[in-house]
C-alpha cells in the first residue's frame, strides 16, 4: 500500500491516528480504541519504503538517519492534513500518523463545562490546556479561540 491508501482509510473511518510498526497490521485509533485493519503484518522493507515516500528530500532522510526521528506534515487537497512521526526502534522503522481536522467544533458541542466560555473571554491571564496525547487539547483551544473571535 502507498501512504495515500493508509490516509484514505483514516479519513473513511474517521480515525484519529494510525500506527505502522513491524510485525503488526496497521492499527487505527477510532473513537479512542485502537484496532487492526486487516491481518497482514508490515515488514521493515514496507515501512522503509513508506518513510522514504513521506520524506521528500535528501536533507530529511539524512536528518532521520542521524537522529532516528522525523516529524513532518502532509497535506492533500482531497484528504486533508496529517502530522507524521517517523522513528527507528530496535533497528526498524515505524510511523505514527495523526489526522488534523480542519473544522472547528463549537464549545457547546464538545461537552465542556460552561465556564470555558467565560475563560475564553478573559482579557488577561494565562490559560493552560493540558492532557494526554489525543485528549482534545488542540480541539479545546481552537474552540475557545473561535468563541472569543465570534463574540
Amino acid at each position: 500500500m502507498e501512504i495515500r491508501d493508509y490516509l484514505k482509510v483514516i479519513v473513511e473511518r474517521d480515525a484519529s491516528d494510525i500506527y505502522l510498526t513491524v510485525d503488526s497490521p496497521p492499527m487505527y485509533r477510532i473513537n479512542g480504541v485502537t484496532q487492526p485493519v486487516g491481518d497482514g503484518k508490515l515488514t521493515n522493507e514496507q515501512l522503509e519504503a513508506l518513510a522514504n515516500a513521506v520524506m521528500r528530500t535528501d536533507r530529511q532522510r539524512k536528518e532521520f538517519e542521524e537522529t532516528m526521528e522525523m516529524n513532518l506534515a502532509l497535506a492533500y487537497e482531497d484528504l486533508g492534513r496529517f502530522r507524521v512521526n517517523i522513528f527507528r526502534q530496535r533497528g526498524n522503522v515505524g510511523l505514527v500518523i495523526r489526522q488534523i481536522k480542519v473544522e472547528i467544533v463549537p464549545i457547546d458541542k464538545l461537552g465542556l463545562p460552561p465556564i470555558i466560555k467565560d475563560i475564553s473571554m478573559t482579557k488577561r491571564g494565562l490559560v493552560l490546556v493540558v492532557g494526554a496525547t489525543g485528549s482534545g487539547k488542540s480541539t479545546t483551544q481552537a474552540a475557545m479561540i473561535d468563541h472569543r473571535n465570534s463574540n
